[in-house]
């Protein structure tokens, strides 16, 4: 028998292990003599508490470079943030692998785990609110893996509980439609949402009821954006019949209630680098704004974040992430007479929104790479590994705690965030703006809530209407670009970018033909001491940018294939063993 298959019937291989409730459809077909371990509420508490951990599941803190939500652009291949290496995804050097690729036994384990919860935790008696708690936590998860699985291959087999042996149906069967997998992640996240408790209630360490709206919203706007853009660009991964709209509508309601709700707040409103602050606390159990999040602790949890960050941390901000900050007058680079241009790191952040020079190194005086004397940031780090060096020139700062004995002992507890208040209102804006429904109340509630944090101007819906700068995307309206600008902005290095682009259909534009640039070399090629070398030595283009890829990709740029690589292949030996699965377009 398949080993994907093997590993979807096994049980979890825990001390004690997993709920049969009304809403399952049936009851595991293979007893399990474990009843002792699923009595009580607690019981359940402990084995969700697996699920936390999983690194298939949420990113986190790594070795060599891995710096949790702060790298996954790079990693993943976006347009604002890249890494020594190009993305070959990008470039269109995937191939169609035998085994693995996302798809092995391996990466369908959390499944596994998590549906063998579901068919054991109904044996819990107790305090009922207390049960549905963690079966509202476990079906955070189940979300979250299927979300990640969807962004990779679209359509997906549903599985709701445990396989049997005889479940021979179930165990060939062929891939659901992606809208009806999301219509399905829909309703679980709705009884989420109902068992969760509210973080009103206070912090816990554990998702709550905002944490599953937002995940919820965050999937709905996705899949709705997908089938509208995709059906828009008339690409082969149009979801057929669908436009989104309904998902789209989802997402406002969603975050509606979210903003209505009053439990979430964004932090920091006013304060000196309140911005920067948020990225860079050990803890966020205080905050109104970070919903839910990754803790660490001495002895128990830590990580080497500063000490890479200081460095680089082997990535690099886009001359396109750094050229969508708006100048402090509210107005786009190409329209405003306060911009400075861009020849030193000093005149590109000068009169722009103050994200900016929250989010790159700026050699200010104010900007430490580490709390010690004569450590300000002067230039970015051009020497050392790909894991330590900075790529383009806008070094990453967002994020980083500048904590020395932190970063020399490598025992970093900055906490690492998953969810945040921004994003719904994000969220909302986007939506609104999709639907042709927004107004000046609408961006007052979201977009204008964001600025206010940083004192920028007000967006003004008459105002950016007007505006006769450029667009990033052309063929759509002025509110629907500054929205998706803002969200640009806003959520920089955060791990959305690649997500984005792939939603709005957006690679042919982006991606394909393009290069990615970062910043002017020429202003540190008088730099004393060693590293004027490997200054020089830097790729540049003809007006002088750096251009980290220059030998390595073709002189047109990526070589991305619009017609294939929006998802991944399913590998070989699955066709073979399961033909009704399918393969992707274009492999």
């Amino acid at each position: 028998m398949n080993r994907f298959l093997l590993m979807l019937m096994l049980p979890a291989l825990h001390f004690f292990a997993a709920c049969n409730d009304d809403f399952l459809e049936r009851s595991p077909q293979d007893k399990v003599s474990d009843g002792a371990v699923w009595k009580t509420p607690e019981h359940l508490k402990f084995y969700v508490n697996n699920f936390y951990n999983r690194g298939d599941l949420l990113p986190s803190y790594g070795d060599y470079g891995n710096m949790g939500i702060f790298t996954l652009d790079r990693d993943n291949g976006s347009d604002t943030q890249v890494g020594a290496s190009y993305n070959t995804r990008f470039n269109g050097e995937n191939i169609v692998p035998a085994t693995g690729g996302g798809w092995s036994a391996d990466d369908w384990s959390a499944l596994r785990d998590i549906n063998y919860f579901f068919d054991n935790c109904g044996k819990a008696s107790g305090n009922q609110a207390e049960i549905n708690k963690y079966v509202g936590e476990a079906l955070v998860f189940r979300a979250i893996f299927y979300f990640n699985k969807l962004r990779s291959f679209g359509d997906l087999p549903i599985y709701k509980d445990l396989l049997g042996l005889n479940d021979t149906e179930a165990l060939y069967k062929g891939r659901e439609s992606r809208s009806k997998v999301v219509e399905w992640l829909m309703e679980d996240l709705d009884k989420a949402a109902n068992f969760l408790p509210s973080r009103r209630e206070g912090w816990s360490g554990r998702v709550n009821k905002e944490t599953a709206m937002l995940l919820q919203a965050r999937i709905a706007l996705y899949e709705g954006t997908w089938e509208k853009y995709h059906a828009q660009e008339n690409t082969p991964f149009k979801a057929p019949g669908e436009d989104g709209a309904a998902f789209i509508r989802k997402a406002a309601a969603v975050t509606d209630s979210m903003i209505s709700m009053g439990t979430c707040a964004l932090d920091n409103v006013g304060a000196d680098n309140g911005y920067w602050r948020l990225f860079n606390q050990e803890s966020h159990a205080e905050s109104r704004e970070v919903i839910f999040w990754r803790q660490y602790a001495d002895n128990i949890l830590t990580h080497y974040w500063a000490s890479y960050s200081a460095n680089g941390g082997g990535t690099g901000l886009t001359k396109a992430m750094v050229d969508a900050y708006l100048c402090t007058d509210g107005k786009p680079i190409d329209q405003s007479p306060r911009y400075r241009g861009d020849s030193t790191l000093l005149s590109v952040a000068e009169n722009r929104d103050p994200r900016l020079r929250q989010t790159i190194y700026v050699n200010d005086g104010q900007h430490f790479r580490l709390t010690a004397p004569n450590d300000t940031f002067m230039c970015p780090t051009f020497t050392g590994s790909n894991e330590n060096k900075c790529a383009t020139g806008y070094q990453l700062y967002k994020g980083h705690n500048p904590d020395r004995e932190r970063a020399a002992t490598q025992r970093g507890v900055t906490a690492l965030i998953y969810f945040r208040y921004a994003e719904a209102l994000l969220i909302n804006a986007e939506a609104k703006a999709e639907l042709g429904a927004i107004t000046q109340d609408d961006l007052d509630k979201t977009i204008n809530r964001l600025r206010d944090r940083v004192a920028m101007p007000h967006l003004d819906l008459s105002e950016v209407n007007a505006w006769s700068s450029d667009r990033e995307f052309p063929a759509l309206s002025r509110i629907i670009n500054e929205v998706r600008r803002e969200r640009k902005v806003e959520l920089a290095a955060e791990g959305f970018r690649t997500d984005d682009l792939f939603r709005w259909a957006a690679a042919r534009t982006h991606i394909r033909r393009q290069k990615p640039k970062g910043a002017k070399r020429a202003q540190w090629e008088s730099m004393p001491g060693s590293m004027v070398g490997n200054i020089r030595a830097l790729p540049v283009d003809s007006e002088g940018y750096v251009e980290p890829y220059q030998n390595s990709l073709s002189s047109r740029g990526y070589d991305f294939n619009p017609n294939r690589d929006y998802l991944l292949p399913i590998p070989s030996t699955e066709l073979v063993l399961n033909p009704k699965l399918g393969q992707n377009p274009g492999w």
